[in-house]
C-alpha cells in the first residue's frame, strides 16, 4: 500500500479541474485559462493524471537536493567553527565572523537553516514563551499605587485624542486618580500628582513603567548626576518611593484597568455627549465612583498608608523643573537661551563661582535659590537669544533663598549686559523696552577737546580728545596718529542706580575715529552716529 501522498495548494487546484476534464466536464481550452497556462502544458498534465493519477501531478524536483547547494564540506566547516568559538553567536553575528574571519562564502539565512537543523540556534517561533506568575497584591489602601498614561481616541470622533492618567492602588484595585492631559509629560504628572496627593495623601510607593518621566538612561545618568528624573525628584523630596516596572506584565492591574476604561469611559461619554477633556473633568469623579463600586476589592488589612502633607512641603515648589546652574565671576546665570544677572551686592558677591537652584513652573515662570549660605539673590533678567522679554516696562522675578531662609520677591528693571549677546540681539530687532532718550553727544564748550559720548542706557563713556597738530615735514600721518594718540586716553563706565554694568565697547575702533579727526572734530564727531557700547 502507498503511502501518504503530500500535494501543494497549486497541485490540488490543477488536480481539481483534470478531473473535470475527465469527466468531460470541462475543455481543455477553458481549463488553460483557469490554470493560467498553455494548452500543450494542459495535455502534458492530463496525460500524466491518466497515467499515475494525483502522483503524476506531484512536481519531480520535491525532496531532491538543489544543483546550487553549497558543498558539505563548507557546511562542516561553519559548523564546527561555530561548536569551536562561536557557540553562544545568533546566525546574523556568526555569518559576520565566519565571512571576515575565515573567508567563507555564504548568506545569513543558509547559515540560519544549517543552525537550526544542528541544533545550535532555536527560531524565536518555536522558543518557549515566559511565563509570568500573578504578583501577590499588596497589603493595604496607599501601601502601592500603580500608574500609567493610556493614549486613546477617548472622545471618538468628537474630539481630539488625548491621554488619560491613571492611579490604581494594588491593594484594591481602586481608581484612585484620573486626569486627561495632551502627552505624557513631566508636568502632565506633576499636575495629575498633586491632584491625588491634595485628596488622598502621600502613598507608600508608586509603581510606573520605565518612560523617560520616570526613569533615567545609564548614559543620561553619567552626564546628569545624581540619575533621577524630575519626577522621581519631586518623589524624594516628598519623602515617596518610586518603582519602575520591568515589563508591562509587572504591573498588569493598572494596564487592565486602562483596557476597561477604553471600553465603558468611551461609552460613558458618548452617552452624555461629552466632546473635551476641559467638559469631561467634572464627570470622573462621579465614574470613579461607579467603578470602584462594582470592581474594586477590600484590602487584607483594614489600614489606610497614606501619610499627611507636612507644612513644609510647599507642593508648588516640589512639583517644578529644577535644574543647577553655576554663578560667573560676573554675577551672570545662564538658563535656557537667556542671561540673568544678579544685582551687585555684598551678599551677592559671596555666591562668585558657586551654584544656584533654578526652579521653572509649568507657566514659564523662574525662580533662583543660592545653594551657598546667602540670603537671597535679586536678579536682573537681561536680554534672551533669540527672544524679546515678555515686560514692558519692569520684571518682578520671584526669587528664593536657600533652605531655611525666608523667601522675597523682588522687582528688577531689565537689564542688558553690554556683552556679544546683547549686541547680537539688538542687531536682529530684539531688544529690551527703551528708557527715554538721552543726549547722543554732548560737546564741553569750556575744553573743545572734550566730548562725552552716551550709551543710550545706565553709564556714560568720557573720551578725551587730543588737539589736533600738523604734521612736520618728513613725517607721516601714521606716525603723527600714534604720537597724537596718548596712551592714557581711556574710558571710565559710571555706574547707575539700576546695578553693575560693564563697558563691552571697542576702544581701539572710537579712537581711531577720533584721531582721524581733523580741525573741524568737533562738529563731525557731534554729528556722527552715536558708538555702540
Amino acid at each position: 500500500m502507498a503511502g501518504p501522498l503530500t500535494l501543494s495548494m497549486k497541485e490540488l487546484d490543477r488536480l481539481q479541474v483534470l478531473t473535470r476534464i475527465a469527466e468531460r466536464r470541462l475543455t481543455r481550452r477553458r481549463a488553460a485559462g483557469l490554470l493560467q497556462i498553455g494548452e500543450r502544458q494542459v495535455r502534458r498534465l492530463y496525460r500524466a493524471f491518466i497515467q499515475d493519477g494525483a502522483a503524476g501531478l506531484v512536481s519531480r524536483r520535491r525532496g531532491r537536493p538543489s544543483a546550487r547547494r553549497l558543498p558539505a564540506a563548507t557546511q562542516e566547516r561553519a559548523l564546527a567553527l561555530i561548536r569551536e568559538r562561536y557557540a553562544d553567536f545568533g546566525p546574523t553575528f556568526a555569518h559576520q565572523k565566519l565571512t571576515e574571519e575565515h573567508a567563507l562564502v555564504l548568506s545569513v539565512e543558509t547559515l540560519r537553516g544549517w543552525m537550526s537543523a544542528a541544533g545550535l540556534w532555536v527560531p524565536r517561533a518555536q522558543r518557549a514563551r515566559r511565563s509570568y506568575p500573578p504578583r501577590e497584591r499588596r497589603a493595604c489602601l496607599g501601601e502601592l499605587v500603580q500608574l500609567d498614561g493610556s493614549e486613546h481616541a477617548w472622545f471618538e470622533d468628537r474630539g481630539p485624542r488625548c491621554t488619560l492618567l491613571v492611579y490604581v492602588d494594588d491593594a484594591t484595585s481602586r481608581l484612585m486618580e484620573l486626569c486627561f492631559a495632551d502627552t505624557e509629560s513631566t508636568f502632565d504628572y506633576f499636575h495629575a500628582t498633586r491632584r491625588y496627593l491634595e485628596r488622598h495623601g502621600k502613598p507608600m510607593a508608586f509603581y510606573s513603567d520605565r518612560l523617560s518621566v520616570f526613569h533615567v538612561q545609564a548614559r543620561d545618568r553619567a552626564q546628569g548626576g545624581p540619575g533621577l528624573s524630575q519626577f522621581g525628584r519631586a518623589l524624594r523630596d516628598l519623602n515617596i518611593d518610586s518603582l519602575c516596572a520591568n515589563s508591562p506584565q509587572a504591573k498588569g492591574r493598572v494596564e487592565r484597568a486602562n483596557g476597561t476604561l477604553q471600553d465603558r469611559l468611551v461609552k460613558e461619554l458618548r452617552l452624555r455627549g461629552l466632546s473635551t477633556p476641559a467638559a469631561a473633568e467634572p464627570f470622573l469623579p462621579v465614574f470613579m465612583a461607579d467603578y470602584n463600586r462594582r470592581f474594586a476589592t477590600p484590602a487584607r488589612v483594614a489600614y489606610d498608608a497614606h501619610r499627611p502633607l507636612l507644612p513644609s512641603e510647599d507642593l508648588t515648589e516640589i512639583f517644578t523643573f529644577q535644574e543647577l546652574r553655576r554663578i560667573t565671576a560676573q554675577l551672570t546665570v545662564n538658563y535656557k537661551r537667556g542671561l540673568y544677572v544678579l544685582e551687585d551686592s555684598v551678599e551677592n558677591r559671596r555666591l562668585r563661582r558657586t551654584t544656584a537652584l533654578v526652579s521653572e513652573a509649568a507657566d514659564g515662570t523662574s525662580r533662583f535659590a543660592a545653594t551657598a549660605a546667602c540670603s537671597r539673590i535679586a536678579c536682573i533678567p537681561a536680554i534672551t537669544r533669540g527672544s524679546c522679554p515678555a515686560s514692558s516696562s519692569s520684571t518682578s522675578i520671584s526669587t528664593a533663598s536657600s533652605p531655611g531662609s525666608r523667601r522675597s520677591n523682588t522687582t528688577a528693571t531689565p537689564h542688558a549686559s553690554p556683552t556679544r549677546r546683547s549686541r547680537s540681539a539688538l542687531r536682529s530687532g530684539c531688544a529690551p523696552p527703551r528708557r527715554p532718550p538721552r543726549p547722543q553727544s554732548i560737546p564741553d564748550p569750556r575744553n573743545p577737546g572734550h566730548l562725552y559720548l552716551g550709551q543710550r542706557r545706565t553709564s556714560l563713556l568720557c573720551v578725551d580728545i587730543p588737539r589736533p597738530t600738523s604734521l612736520r615735514p618728513g613725517q607721516d600721518r601714521a606716525g603723527a596718529r600714534q604720537r597724537d594718540v596718548s596712551p592714557k586716553a581711556a574710558a571710565s563706565v559710571r555706574q547707575s542706580a539700576s546695578g553693575r554694568t560693564r563697558g563691552y565697547c571697542s576702544l581701539s575702533t572710537s579712537l581711531k575715529t577720533i584721531s582721524n579727526a581733523s580741525s573741524g572734530c568737533r562738529e563731525r564727531i557731534s554729528s556722527a552716529s552715536p558708538i555702540s557700547i
